[in-house]
């Protein structure tokens, strides 16, 4: 790898890392705070906007960049970002909190993006060791900002958000002294007549015969976001003795520790749709746990197996889509991936309040967790169901690639 490249990765994967201590050091915080001074529905309202920000940044991202360069895309997503959330400490009330979370989520889409190209226009032979690098800095600032945000738990939000401030900053610094402007894709040059706002990503929606996996996708997903939300609730209500996130900095370290040697060691003797389930399986005896038990050690050991769902269900599902899409419509498959990745995340956040505050009103300790559960074990089975129907899938697709082929020249020559 050559110098420039080298320099390049030192500032995506040390932005990913800034970024994610500084994420995982305000959100349990502010989460836990919300639900006990409003509602947890009003704190999964203010997570779920960050979602909308981001969703709606996708439409925006490419006329962004395509004005401002790979680099200034990052840079000013990563400012806005920074800028919102030095304001959440220096504002009030669940609307404002809401209105800047919006503009948290829009700068992470904005600057995410951008990462991402920088990664992706490495020679291919580089991008494996480059994507494992990204994956391995954003764990590691997920499990430094759970840590840091258990010491600065019982500060005051003012102090907590000037800290973050300064971690977004440092961001938007190394980005700009590492990233090159339009990262080593010369094609990729600033200045092309690209719409500033573009509703072409709605293209990659829809995937011939891989629609219900990204439903999948979405409800995995849904129940990520729901723990991530939840669980801070839960915290508050049920073990106040321990800081929000405390649970993150367990998982943190769990994925760190498990994630490479266990998907490779069942990847190696089980199809993606069974490691998916056993993924999923994990994440169900999580939610299990938290419901039943609502302690400190049951939520040890509940953080303990729902990490499996990270580490079993996401590369799990990447192979498994790769295995039932056609190669032509690859691309198509990684734009409708986001999209249901982030409806699962904006429906996520606010249903877990939302069953939160039912469970708590309707004097059900823990029914937020068994609807979870319950959710969880549907899509293992179906997980389990479509394990063997891969060759099937695949001559389906080669039946239908001919055709569809034909099809697309026929509109491109209209």
């Amino acid at each position: 790898m050559i110098k420039e490249r080298k320099r390049a990765l030192v500032g995506v994967a040390g932005g990913i890392l800034l970024a994610n201590v500084g994420s995982y050091i305000w959100f349990p915080v502010l989460v836990a705070t919300l639900g006990g001074t409003d509602s947890g529905f009003w704190a999964g309202v203010v997570m779920c906007m960050t979602y909308v920000g981001r969703l709606l940044a996708t439409f925006c991202y490419e006329g962004i960049a395509a004005r401002s360069g790979v680099r200034g895309g990052v840079f000013l997503g990563t400012a806005l970002e920074a800028v919102a959330l030095g304001l959440m400490g220096f504002t009030d009330g669940v609307l404002w909190y809401s209105v800047l979370a919006f503009f948290i989520g829009f700068g992470s889409g904005t600057s995410f993006p951008g990462l991402k190209n920088v990664l992706v226009s490495f020679p291919e032979e580089e991008r494996p060791k480059a994507f494992s690098a990204f994956q391995m800095a954003g764990q590691v600032g997920l499990f430094g900002g759970a840590l840091l945000g258990a010491v600065l738990a019982h500060v005051e939000l003012r102090t907590l958000f000037s800290v973050v401030f300064a971690f977004f900053i440092g961001f938007c610094l190394i980005a700009s002294a590492l990233i090159p402007r339009s990262g080593f894709d010369s094609a990729k040059a600033a200045g092309s007549r690209v719409p500033l706002f573009s509703l072409t990503a709605f293209k990659g929606i829809e995937v011939r015969g891989a629609t219900r996996y990204f439903l999948l996708s979405a409800a995995f997903w849904f129940l990520s976001l729901g723990f991530v939300v939840g669980i801070p609730l839960h915290m508050a209500a049920y073990v106040p003795g321990w800081a929000p996130s405390s649970p993150f900095w367990i998982t943190g370290l769990s994925i760190l520790v498990l994630q490479y040697p266990l998907f490779k060691l069942l990847n190696k003797r089980f199809s993606p749709g069974a490691v998916m389930a056993v993924g999923l399986a994990g994440m169900t005896l999580a939610f299990v746990a938290f419901g039943a038990g609502r302690t400190g050690p049951w939520v040890v050991v509940g953080c303990l197996t729902v990490v499996l769902g990270e580490i079993l269900f996401v590369p799990s599902f990447d192979l498994w889509i790769a295995r039932r899409v056609p190669e032509h419509r690859l691309a198509k498959a990684m734009g409708a991936m986001h999209f249901f990745r982030s409806a699962g995340n904006m429906f996520g956040s606010l249903a877990a309040g939302i069953l939160f505050d039912l469970s708590r009103s309707l004097d059900v300790a823990g029914g937020n967790w068994y609807v979870a559960a319950l959710l969880a074990a549907g899509c293992a089975l179906i997980c389990l169901s479509g394990r063997n129907s891969g060759a099937a899938d695949g001559t389906r697709q080669a039946e239908d690639t001919e055709g569809t082929e034909k099809e697309e020249k026929v509109r491109e020559n209209a």
